[in-house]
């Protein structure tokens, strides 16, 4: 069995193919393209830990709702941020139209300035909407979250009056990104990573077994 790991770049999609846009696969060595399969999802401006196999047990262990595997992300954000905004975000906040309330999460502050500190992170087709005002509050922080769905990150932090404008997958399930990585570049997992592959496949297997099957409508 392979498992595999990816520092995605920005402005690919995770995806084995597709006709229009490029994918995450172009990166992966030419060798193991047909065999290995991204794991989940991220967004084609989202970068970060992205992971791979051909061993069909994981991806249910690390992604199934039930599964409460937790993914952390590093993102930068324009807007203010304070402990009534932490404290949303780790209870629960509305996920847009849909209604839903995101479960409980951590979020972790790491550096509060402006946006012109972050000018070189702002995407070039808003960068001068964005600089109109230089002086507006920007901040840096991390979220861990146990669920995945669609836009989550972006989403929860939209739900507080703030807008990510760059985004990072740095951990999943206990496996953290390496940073000896450049955009793009990737290896194969070893050691105690490993181990966690076995331990999360082997906890997926408990949690379905627990599941019943329920005779009394047949």
């Amino acid at each position: 069995m392979l498992y595999y790991m990816m520092n995605k770049p920005a402005g690919y999609l995770t995806a084995c193919s597709d006709e229009l846009r490029p994918t995450v696969m172009e990166f992966i060595p030419e060798e193991y393209r047909s065999s290995l399969k991204p794991i989940g999802r991220l967004d084609m401006d989202t970068t970060g830990l992205l992971l791979f196999t051909d061993d069909g047990r994981v991806t249910p262990a690390l992604m199934q709702p039930k599964s409460h595997v937790e993914k952390k992300y590093f993102f930068y954000a324009i807007g203010k941020i304070d402990a009534a905004k932490k404290r949303s975000l780790e209870q629960g906040v509305r996920l847009g139209s849909s209604g839903e309330i995101s479960l409980p999460a951590v979020f972790g502050k790491i550096w509060e300035g402006t946006v012109g500190d972050i000018s070189s992170f702002l995407p070039e087709r808003r960068k001068m909407k964005y600089l109109k005002n230089p002086s507006g509050p920007a901040f840096a922080g991390t979220l861990t979250v146990r669920e995945g769905k669609k836009h989550q990150i972006k989403l929860m932090l939209r739900a507080v009056d703030c807008k990510i404008i760059r985004l990072s997958r740095v951990s999943l399930g206990g496996i953290t990104l390496d940073l000896s990585l450049k955009a793009g570049e990737g290896r194969f997992l070893y050691g105690e990573e490993l181990n966690i592959i076995s331990e999360l496949i082997e906890r997926g297997a408990a949690k379905t077994s627990e599941v019943k099957p329920d005779f009394s409508k047949a």
